[in-house]
Parts: structure tokens; sequence; C-alpha cells
């Protein structure tokens, strides 16, 4: 399994994958990746599981995109409207402070949407 996730620190939002979801987390907070070394409270927001490692690299691909961080937004409206939207480019992070079982109802949400 690849994960393509949005990590969140202020206003500062990352976009990556993997496919170790927490322990790339548990990396990013101990700044262990140059790009989120500091400050190390980076908050999972927002995550996607794919099958295949190419999907996965070409959605990370496309949320890095300003027409993939307006899609992005829309999907997050709700938790948007709470820590602000992050259309500008300030970084490539995200932000929903939310546990891992709050991010994986985010994302069967969107999965139940995207099949009807």
């Amino acid at each position: 399994m690849y994960y393509v996730y949005v990590l969140e620190n202020g206003a500062n939002r990352y976009i990556g994958r993997t496919n170790n979801l927490r322990k790339r987390v548990r990396e990013h907070n101990a700044g262990q990746n140059f790009s989120t070394k500091s400050p190390n409270n980076w908050k999972l927001i927002y995550y996607e599981a794919h099958l295949n490692f190419d999907d996965a690299k070409r959605r990370e691909g496309y949320f890095k995109t300003s027409v993939g961080r307006r899609s992005l937004n829309r999907m997050l409206s709700s938790y948007n409207s709470m820590s602000g939207s992050f259309g500008t480019r300030s970084s490539t992070a995200g932000k929903a402070g939310g546990s891992f079982t709050e991010v994986g109802r985010l994302a069967r949400v969107k999965q139940k949407t995207a099949k009807t």
C-alpha cells in the first residue's frame, strides 16, 4: 500500500508519499526530512491509500499543482473553514490536527463519493 498524505504545521503544509505512513509522520516530526525539519509539530490532516506506486506518485504530483491544491481545498473544505485554506504556496504541506482515525474517515468518505 502506498500513501499520499498532507501534513500541516501552522500556515505551512507538506504533501508527500510513502509506503509506511505512521513511520513517515514520525520521521517528519523528528526532523529527519529536510523540507519539514523545523518546527517539529507536523499534523497529519489528510491521506489517500493506493495499491500502485505509480498511482500514488501521480496523485502526489497532481496535489502539488495549482488545480490539485484547489481540489484538495474543496475536499477539506470543512477543515479549511477552521484553519484557513492553502491556495498560496508558502510550503507544500497541509493541516487537520486529527488522529489517523479522523483522517481515515475523511479518506473513506472520499472513496465513497468517488464511486458514486
